[in-house]
């Protein structure tokens, strides 16, 4: 991999809809370091308002963008969720790196079908979940690693967020079963990933969803319990439907010799720490850890990208490269499922059979 003249990667973005700015503004930070060259987007107004914006070339179909950029190094996907499969496995035979924004697909075979695709043509396939970049997950993170928590017992995530009709409306692929899925794939999968990347691999969920406010073929509403291989469990509770305004983004985590609670509306508060084995640094914690954010998407789109590009740049393991983005697919696949035979308990890697999720 060669480094563009500013000593950082040259980058090209395909989709520019709600979540691109906050890529574009990551990927141009000083901290990522990036060369944005090009940037793609069917609605030739949106390609171009960004497009005038940043400066650089826009176009409407991404394999002109390709053709006419061979310096890009890295093309970063936020196109809708029901279509990654197609845009990665097109991108994939220019041999350039992909970063695929949340979930990496609605199908697990799309995740396989993604992952053949860079394997082949010797692309790395990143899936975002700034998330765990978060200062508050990043402590809670240490903590596990150090053994701080011991035998992890019950894990939490609350998604308690706001959407409303105009939300999905602006878009026809918003709230479908095809492209976009509901509350579970799309707003709460950073949090589901943050579950089972602190509460180890599944084994088992029990999920119920509702349609409660929104016009919408998915569900706004889902509560599920998971069962960990450890023995350890887990409550999942996601919903769009909260009123007036949004309440919480959180994550509980509970061991043997500590707990730990972090909330806000983007998982950016400690909201609690406590251990058996006290630590100096643990008087400081809440204000060192916490962040203040603008908006439920937080801080974490610039360090996680940034780690990208030094992943990229050092040749080493990325933060969360396809497999990794894989099982959070597999989760989710489940409890669609689960949701589907109203509850009854599956194991992700089942067959799926009454769930809906990527049908087309």
């Amino acid at each position: 991999m060669t480094r563009s003249s500013n000593n950082g990667l040259r980058w090209a973005v395909v989709g520019a809809g709600r979540i691109c700015e906050k890529h574009l503004a990551a990927i141009t930070s000083e901290f990522v370091n990036g060369h944005l060259v090009a940037i793609s987007d069917l609605d030739a107004e949106k390609a171009r308002a960004k497009g005038e914006k940043y400066g650089v070339p826009w176009y409407t179909d991404f394999h002109e963008m390709m053709r006419r950029h061979p310096e890009i190094d890295v093309v970063d996907v936020l196109t809708p969720t029901g279509y990654h499969a197609e845009h990665v496995i097109a991108l994939a035979p220019y041999g350039k790196h992909i970063v695929v924004e949340k979930p990496m697909a609605l199908r697990v075979s799309d995740c396989d079908a993604m992952i053949a695709a860079a394997e082949k043509h010797g692309c790395r396939l990143f899936v975002v979940k700034q998330n765990r970049f978060n200062r508050a997950v990043v402590a809670a993170r240490r903590a596990l690693e150090e053994n701080r928590f011991g035998k992890m017992v019950l894990g939490t995530v609350r998604v308690r967020w706001r959407r409303d009709q105009k939300y999905y409306d602006q878009a026809d692929w918003r709230g479908t079963w095809a492209l976009d899925g509901g509350v579970m794939a799309q707003q709460a999968s950073h949090h589901l990933d943050l579950l089972q990347w602190f509460m180890g691999e599944v084994e088992t969920v029990h999920c119920r969803t509702a349609t409660r406010l929104m016009n919408i073929e998915v569900e706004d509403t889902a509560v599920a319990v998971i069962a960990f291989k450890s023995g350890a469990l887990g409550v999942f509770e996601a919903t769009v439907a909260t009123r007036p305004e949004d309440l919480e983004g959180s994550l509980s985590l509970l061991g043997e010799k500590g707990s730990v609670i972090i909330g806000g509306p983007a998982v950016n508060l400690i909201k609690h720490w406590k251990f058996d084995e006290e630590r100096p640094e643990d008087e400081e914690i809440h204000e060192a850890f916490s962040q203040d954010v603008p908006n439920i998407y937080g801080h974490g789109h610039i360090p996680y990208l940034a780690d990208v590009s030094r992943a990229i740049l050092d040749g080493r393991p990325g933060p969360v490269e396809a497999y990794e983005g894989r099982k959070n697919v597999s989760i989710l696949a489940a409890l669609y499922e689960s949701a589907a035979q109203g509850g009854t308990p599956v194991h992700p890697g089942d067959p799926v059979k009454a769930s809906r999720l990527g049908e087309r």
